[in-house]
């Protein structure tokens, strides 16, 4: 049986809760400990192992968190930064240490690590085994205070929807109950992609969207932990399409306040399109199209969200491969959370530091099982660029195995980008602002310790 032994005398159990003895010692063996629960031998195993390494993130003074509060005072008096909002696709554990180490440094307490409903699904990375590898990484850098984990386009598919519409609603509320028992609490909800554009009125277009963003914040909010509310975030442009206007958000959030009967509170924040897709547009020689966003509309889209509604502001996504110049603006626009994913996996991908032959092995393996993805009419280039994000879950040992050497320089060129970032967006020195409006609740959970000797 696998064994968690070597904590003995470095942490002590105590009516099922940890109190952690030697916090420097704990540090230590997180390494180890993380990759034992990620890659156990059966399920179960799995999971009862990352449940202990939660627990004793929480014992650590790293507490998951909803950011419900600090969005409320956002709303109240907006301060000037822009939340980012990170998705980890792979080498998740290294790379939300030097999250980590960057916020330590820079004293930053306003970020977020995500992961979306596909993501979950091609990274290999379900809800507890994100959670638990990210409060892993906390606990190895020594990072006390409240970690915002969130569920990030948790998305009805429109396709799927329409085939079977309580199928589908269904699915979202099994995903939305399992992250919030991994602890998520921080969840998007994305039924933008229901909007009918051929209806009369930009209220009735709006209608399937506000009303199953409001069904599902129901489901939150019931089996929501005792003390927290979770925050929640709505959407009301599909990501690639047309840009959002204010009379989009308005018939949104006023038909969500008609639809949402309670019992809690409603939205803290709302998605919109201002010109931004995931992942950016590959050219055919595999470079990047420049991306121009609609900051004017970005602007007043999250004044009118913040003064009308009480929201923190507009939320931005698709972010990441924008030019450096560019992230400065969101801050100054009001913009309240920026999401980024893509331009993080490029950093790793590019690095010089990546063997060749490890990023041709990933490549292969790419062109051999997702074939049937190559659309017509796509390079090469094109093809790797848009499906290597597919390379990391799969291949997941592999990468997390890559010696120290190759890591190393690696998770320095994404520091340097966690710290660019938290400039830019004006996140540094948050600390003290997350403290004022976010109060953790411990949410205890039952460990197996048998695991333990």
């Amino acid at each position: 049986m696998m064994s968690f032994k070597k904590l003995k005398g470095i942490v002590s159990v105590a009516d099922g809760r940890f109190q952690v003895n030697d916090s420097e010692a704990l540090k230590g063996l997180m390494d180890e400990l993380v990759f034992k629960a990620v890659f156990a031998d059966t399920e179960e195993t799995k999971k009862d192992l990352l449940i202990i390494i939660k627990e004793l993130a929480k014992a650590s003074g790293a507490v998951p968190a909803s950011i419900q509060g600090l969005y409320a005072e956002l709303g109240r008096s907006y301060r000037g930064f822009t939340v980012p909002a990170m998705n980890i696709r792979g080498l998740t554990y290294d790379t939300s240490r030097a999250v980590f180490r960057k916020a330590i440094e820079k004293k930053a307490g306003a970020f977020i690590f995500e992961i979306a409903r596909s993501e979950i699904g091609y990274t290999k990375q379900r809800p507890l085994e994100y959670a638990a590898v990210v409060l892993a990484a906390a606990v190895r850098e020594g990072f006390r205070g409240p970690v915002f984990i969130q569920g990030d386009h948790f998305q009805l598919v429109r396709k799927n929807y329409l085939s079977d519409p309580a199928a589908e609603t269904g699915y979202i509320k099994g995903l939305v109950k399992e992250a919030i028992e991994a602890e998520f609490y921080n969840i998007d909800i994305d039924s933008s992609t229901l909007v009918d554009l051929a209806k009369p009125t930009v209220k009735e277009q709006q209608g399937p969207n506000f009303a199953g963003t409001a069904e599902l914040a129901h489901v939150i909010r019931e089996i929501q932990p005792a003390g927290i509310d979770v925050s929640v975030g709505g959407e009301i442009g599909e990501i690639g399409g047309k840009n959002s206007s204010p009379e989009e958000l308005r018939a949104y959030l006023d038909g969500f306040k008609e639809a949402f009967k309670g019992p809690g509170k409603g939205l803290s924040k709302l998605s919109v399109q201002t010109g931004t897709s995931h992942g950016g547009v590959v050219l055919p020689d595999g470079t990047l199209a420049k991306v121009k966003i609609d900051f004017d509309t970005l602007k007043v889209l999250s004044e009118i969200a913040r003064k009308e509604y009480g929201l923190s502001g507009a939320v931005q996504h698709g972010a990441s491969t924008l030019p450096e110049d560019a992230f400065h603006m969101f801050p100054e626009t009001g913009t309240s959370e920026v999401h980024l994913a893509t331009g993080f996996q490029n950093i790793v991908y590019d690095s010089k530091h990546l063997p060749v032959e490890f990023r041709d092995e990933v490549y292969a393996f790419i062109k051999e099982e997702y074939s049937k993805e190559w659309k017509e009419g796509q390079t090469e280039e094109q093809f790797i660029y848009s499906t290597r994000k597919k390379g990391l879950g799969p291949l997941k040992n592999r990468w997390w195995n890559l010696p120290k050497h190759i890591k190393e320089p690696i998770m320095k060129e994404l520091e340097d980008k966690f710290g660019l970032l938290f400039e830019k967006l004006k996140v540094v020195n948050t600390v003290d602002i997350v403290k004022e409006t976010v109060k953790p609740v411990v949410v205890e959970k039952k460990i197996n310790a048998k695991f333990l000797d």
